[in-house]
C-alpha cells in the first residue's frame, strides 16, 4: 500500500508561511513538526547551507542541536554526508557506527540510538537537510517512517526555501549569531555539570533540562546562573559568523 503523508501536516507546514515576524521561530515550528510525522519519539533538526558555512536554522529541541554543532565542529557525520551526496543517510545503531568516529563518540554521549539525514534541494541544488534523531532505540525507522519522512522532507524544502528568502540576510544571520550565542552558554554549563557531578554530557543535559523546567526559566538563562555562580563571570561569547 503506497504510504502518503497526512495532508493536514502540509497545511500546517504552508501556514508558518503567513507570519515572518520571527524567522527563527518558525522554523523551530517546522522542526517540531515534523517530529510529529511519524509514529516514532524523536527530535529534528533543519540545517542550512551558507556562503560562511553551514548552521542549524530550526530545532525542535536543544539535544537535536547539539548534535548537529558537533557535526559542525568535527567536519564530518550524517547531516553533512547528506548534503554533500545528495542522499539519504541512515543511521541504524549508533553504538554499531563506524563511519565517522569522533562524532560518534559525541552522539552516544548525548544518547543518540539512531538517525536518518535527508537532502534538501530544489531544481538540482541542494542547500541543506532535515535531520531526525532518536533516543529510544536501535534500528527504529522502518521503511514506512523513512517515506513518510522523506515525503515531509521533500514539501519542506520548498518551504525552508522560501522562508529564508523572506528576510533580509542581515536579520537571519543576527538571529543565528543569538542561536549560535545560547548553545555557546549551554555547552559551557554543561561541561561545568559534567566535571562537577562526573557524568556524560547526556545526564549534564538533562540535569540541566530538568532545572530549566523546575524553574520555568529557558534553558539558556538557567545555563548563564550556573556558570556566573562558579567562575563569578559571565559566559565566554561565541564565535561569530564571518561572512567576508
Amino acid at each position: 500500500m503506497t504510504q502518503s503523508i497526512n495532508p493536514d501536516r502540509f497545511s500546517q507546514l504552508h501556514s508558518l508561511l503567513l507570519d515572518f515576524d520571527d524567522i527563527k521561530r518558525i522554523l523551530d515550528e517546522m522542526a517540531s513538526l515534523a517530529t510529529t510525522v511519524a509514529d516514532v519519539a524523536m527530535s529534528c533538526s533543519f540545517t542550512m547551507r551558507y556562503d560562511f558555512g553551514v548552521l542549524t536554522v530550526g530545532s525542535s529541541d536543544e539535544r537535536a542541536r547539539l548534535l548537529d554543532e558537533t557535526q559542525y565542529d568535527t567536519n564530518n557525520g550524517p547531516c553533512l554526508e547528506a548534503m554533500r551526496d545528495n542522499q539519504i543517510v541512515h543511521v541504524s545503531a549508533m553504538r554499531t557506527e563506524s563511519r565517522w568516529p569522533t562524532y560518534t563518540a559525541r552522539a552516544l554521549e548525548l544518547g543518540l540510538r539512531s538517525s536518518l539525514s535527508f537532502p534538501l534541494g530544489l531544481r538540482g541544488e541542494t542547500f541543506g537537510a532535515m535531520n531526525v534523531y532518536s533516543f529510544e532505540d536501535d534500528d527504529i525507522f522502518g521503511v514506512p517512517e523513512r517515506r513518510e519522512l522523506e515525503l515531509f522532507a521533500a514539501q519542506a524544502a520548498g518551504t525552508l526555501r522560501v522562508a529564508a528568502r523572506q528576510v533580509k540576510d542581515t536579520t537571519l544571520l543576527q538571529q543565528m549569531e543569538e542561536s549560535l550565542r545560547s548553545r555557546t552558554t549551554i555547552d559551557q554549563a554543561l561541561g561545568i555539570i559534567m566535571a562537577s557531578q562526573r557524568c556524560t554530557a547526556s545526564t549534564a543535559f538533562e540535569l540541566l533540562r530538568q532545572q530549566s523546567q523546575h524553574t520555568h526559566r529557558r534553558l539558556r538563562d538557567v545555563a548563564d546562573d550556573l556558570i556566573r555562580q562558579t567562575t563569578g563571570q559571565p559566559p565566554e561569547p561565541g564565535r561569530p559568523f564571518d561572512t567576508t
